[in-house]
């Protein structure tokens, strides 16, 4: 296994090299983003080792012909290694993704137990209550995630 700091180099060049990608084909993707809340309506966030290195929500992209519900199970296990239970999928939003349409479905559901940080992919894992976001987040996501949340509470 590779020491987690040459991990983490290896997961940020991939990551420059997907974004040329994206840019030059202005590929079309599709993903998903995972709103978990905890039994006290805290929603969990995190950090990865590469990208901005902003808050938010677990999530990455869908495998060919894979289920956006079980895709948000999927990447919420990977990067937190807990499983989301009561998962729905909400709706989905199409952003900009460094000159690429993505398609993020968004999914929410519960969690419970202690989310971990790899040390590779995922360098802090965090659990927030909803009026105490944290400031460094994607422009606007901290609105959305509150939204979100709003819609999943009302089911």
């Amino acid at each position: 296994m590779l020491p987690a700091q040459w991990h983490r180099a290896l997961y940020r060049l991939a990551h420059r090299g997907r974004v040329t990608v994206w840019r030059f084909r202005r590929s079309r993707l599709e993903g998903v983003q995972v709103l978990a809340l905890d039994g006290q309506d805290r929603v969990l966030l995190l950090r990865h080792s590469y990208g901005s290195g902003k808050w938010m929500a677990p999530g990455g992209g869908l495998r060919r012909g894979e289920d956006p519900l079980a895709a948000g199970l999927r990447e919420f296990a990977e990067e937190t290694g807990l499983e989301l239970a009561q998962a729905r999928l909400l709706q989905f939003v199409e952003e900009d993704l460094h000159g690429a349409c993505n398609r993020v479905n968004i999914v929410a559901g519960r969690f419970s137990g202690q989310p971990r940080a790899d040390g590779r992919e995922i360098v802090e894992v965090g659990v927030f209550p909803l009026d105490g976001l944290p400031e460094w987040m994607p422009q606007g996501r901290a609105g959305k995630i509150t939204e979100w949340a709003g819609w999943f509470l009302a089911l």
